[in-house]
């Protein structure tokens, strides 16, 4: 039995798969975090759980074991069948290359359409962090209630601070739905506003953050992808119809490389709140994407009076005159520090960084850069 797993069924939501789209590579959390082992696979807060495995506890006690579906790399299936050995092999899907969330989410639609029928289906994340176990259960809960009436439901997430790292929901009148009392109408979506913006958005109590967590029925989001997107619809549909049989790999080698790369925010979600047919629930739990070593500092517990943070082995962590710093010891060298405050050091056994935590964000630089100068080893 998973951690947090109810020892009962009663809490399982009828008609309800969840996917987890695991791709990615976390490139702001390099060299930690690479292409071979993104930052999914690790864990991040200490709790002894990958984000994936975390994102599977959360998930299984309202869809079940045999409820949720994994869509992933080809590179990573391995990892996570170790990680996640509950998760039934036909419930694992490979994707040959990524395509971006349309195609990955828009893939296990079609595929668990051909399987169940019409189900609901709710996509999350394998990278994010939440803390709040009921209050999550709840917003998906009344998010598949409103899914049920042929919605695209998004779960909002309360913005306790105007980011601009973030893409905003603005929330319109209530649905006023008997089971998602909280939901309400969206108005629109915007992608990282600049900072007067963001602080704009915030004085208005009308905006939440985009997490990018979506609730659905497949008959739904499929309907809507073939209106906006009808080349990426038949694609997805020819390749679900192939998937339990033996033809599988033959029609995937031949369509999926033609998949347009789309994310499913641009393809569906925005032009179909545009018409209506998107609504929010409010998300009143802790949840962080855990973006750059910045906000992975957020979320571990003080190494220190000082105030740094330290991801594995503190004790082989020494700072002299050094406060505020966010230290990952993962090549089993000890890791000093003297008159530096702020700093980030990540030291592998093959690469080494450092930079401010005011630069977090700037580290997928770094990567570009390696890749710039043929070092594909490091990604």
């Amino acid at each position: 039995m998973l951690r947090g797993m109810s020892s009962t069924s009663s809490a399982r939501v009828p008609n309800f798969y969840a996917v987890i789209p695991a791709g990615g590579a976390g490139t702001r959390l390099w060299p930690l975090s690479r292409s071979g082992a993104p930052k999914f696979l690790h864990d991040l807060t200490g709790s002894g759980r990958s984000l994936i495995q975390a994102t599977m506890d959360r998930i299984v006690p309202l869809a079940g074991e045999s409820g949720v579906v994994v869509v992933t790399g080809v590179a990573h299936v391995d990892a996570v069948s170790a990680q996640l050995p509950e998760i039934d092999a036909q419930n694992l899907l490979a994707e040959p290359s990524p395509r971006d969330s349309m195609a990955a989410i828009g893939l296990a639609a079609a595929v668990l359409s051909e399987r169940h029928g019409d189900v609901v289906i709710g996509s999350f994340a394998a990278d994010q962090v939440i803390a709040g176990k009921e209050s999550f259960e709840q917003a998906v809960r009344e998010g598949v209630r409103a899914a049920e009436e042929g919605y695209v439901v998004t779960i909002g997430i309360a913005a306790s601070r105007p980011s601009t790292a973030f893409g905003y929901i603005h929330s319109g009148e209530p649905l006023g739905l008997e089971g998602a009392q909280s939901a309400r109408h969206v108005v629109g979506f915007t992608e990282k506003p600049d900072a007067t913006t963001a602080q704009r958005y915030l004085a208005t109590g009308e905006y939440r953050w985009n997490a990018g967590m979506f609730i659905t029925r497949v008959s739904v989001l499929l309907d809507h992808l073939a209106t906006q997107r009808p080349t990426l619809h038949a694609g997805l549909r020819t390749i679900a119809k192939a998937w339990d049989t033996p033809e599988r790999d033959e029609v995937l080698a031949e369509v999926w490389p033609g998949l347009e790369k789309i994310a499913i925010d641009h393809a569906v979600a925005e032009p179909v709140a545009d018409a209506g047919g998107v609504v929010v629930v409010p998300g009143n739990f802790g949840w962080d994407d855990v973006g750059d070593f910045n906000s992975l500092a957020a979320l571990l517990p003080a190494a220190d009076e000082s105030g740094s943070k330290v991801l594995g082995d503190a004790g082989s962590v020494v700072r002299v005159q050094s406060a505020g710093s966010v230290v990952v010891p993962a090549s089993g060298r000890v890791v000093t520090i003297l008159g530096l405050d702020d700093v980030v050091v990540v030291d592998t056994p093959d690469a080494l960084l450092v930079t401010t935590r005011a630069r977090a964000q700037q580290v997928k630089d770094i990567v570009t850069e390696l890749r710039e100068r043929g070092m594909e080893e490091l990604l």
